[in-house]
């Protein structure tokens, strides 16, 4: 397995390549759950969530909501100057 002799075709990361330190949210979760005499053994695996790199939760929602519209929007405009152009507009006769 692994197909035509190559690598895998990603590296996954150590465990120790993502800390808390640094990152707001997740150090004040901690501390509320140290005064709950708690701990989160897996709470360093949210940080990537908030690495620069991934983005706020409102640029992926925005991303996922209107990835293609521009595209989309362009194709619409060009669709109806096309059809309008070969008098193909003119909906109106039929009633």
């Amino acid at each position: 397995m692994g197909g035509h002799g190559h690598g895998p075709p990603y590296t996954i990361p150590k465990y120790t390549d993502f800390q808390i330190k640094g990152i707001p949210q997740l150090e004040e979760l901690e501390k509320a759950l140290a005064q709950k005499g708690l701990k989160d053994p897996w709470i360093r695996n949210e940080a990537w969530r908030y690495h620069p790199g991934f983005g706020t939760k409102w640029l992926r929602a925005r991303k996922l909501f209107f990835r293609g519209f521009g595209l989309g929007l362009v194709l619409t405009v060009a669709t109806v100057a096309a059809e309008r152009a070969a008098g193909g507009g003119g909906d109106h006769a039929h009633h």
